[in-house]
């Protein structure tokens, strides 16, 4: 069933979970109640399903007293009488309306995760080793990154790249690593280790126990290394062989 539900005109549904985005057509304000984080996400195309980013297929001239817009309005306007269409044009046109604090803490936190992501794809060239998400955040902070409120996250992190390798050794590609585990820890730790190879290529037993050889996301290096000294028991251990370049602009393991 969708949470879209009518909403009797001069009802009140700006909530804390609420956002407005606006439009001014024929000297008129138009609104639509939207959930929040969700405008972005239908924009840059994260969020495919519209029942999850509009509160309610209604079209106002005020989310916050509630007061929807008449037909006769919308029609003059937009050419057409259709709320949810009206809507659809909204959504993808108009201003979305945030205070200064919510798009200060937005903007952060979505810096935060692009580089989250990155540090989860890249490595230093020299110590073969991933980079903390501190260091990438302070370095994109260095070149004054900022995001652009069409793109995802993801497009973003992988765009960014060849700019920090300006100001940093940075390199992308996949770790080649091998995990050694004795017999009795292996039996226990063998199925959590191999989800989290993104290619195994070498997967032995022998009277020592289980070695693993293949490749995995530098992100999933701390969570293996933790793995290891945590359930491994002192009977386990990790090596890094390797790095293998990964193509610029590969999306698939994001």
């Amino acid at each position: 069933m969708s949470k879209n539900m009518k909403t009797p005109t001069n009802v009140k549904i700006l909530t804390n979970d609420i956002a407005v985005v606006r439009m001014k057509k024929m000297g008129k304000r138009f609104e639509i109640a939207c959930y929040k984080n969700k405008v972005l996400n239908w924009r840059n195309r994260s969020e495919k399903d519209i029942d999850e980013v509009l509160k309610t297929r209604q079209v106002f001239t005020n989310v916050s007293k509630g007061q929807l817009a008449k037909k006769d309005e919308i029609q003059a306007a937009f050419g057409i009488d259709d709320h949810f269409e009206v809507c659809k044009l909204i959504l993808e046109k108009g201003d979305l309306q945030v205070s200064d604090k919510e798009r200060q803490a937005t903007n952060e936190n979505s810096i935060k995760e692009v580089a989250q992501l990155i540090a989860d794809m890249v490595v230093n060239p020299e110590t073969k080793r991933p980079i903390p998400p501190s260091t990438i955040n302070k370095a994109l902070a260095e070149i004054d990154f900022s995001l652009k409120p069409n793109r995802s996250t993801k497009q973003q992190a992988l765009e960014v790249i060849p700019r920090l390798r300006e100001s940093m050794k940075i390199q992308r590609a996949k770790i080649r690593l091998r995990v050694a585990v004795a017999t009795k820890e292996a039996r226990n730790l063998q199925g959590k280790l191999k989800l989290l190879f993104d290619e195994i290529e070498v997967e032995n037993w022998d009277e020592q126990g289980l070695e693993l050889i293949g490749l995995i996301q530098p992100g999933a290096f701390r969570i293996i290394d933790e793995m290891v000294r945590n359930d491994g028991k002192g009977q386990a251990r990790i090596e890094i062989l390797s790095l293998k370049d990964v193509a610029e602009g590969e999306l698939e393991s994001l």
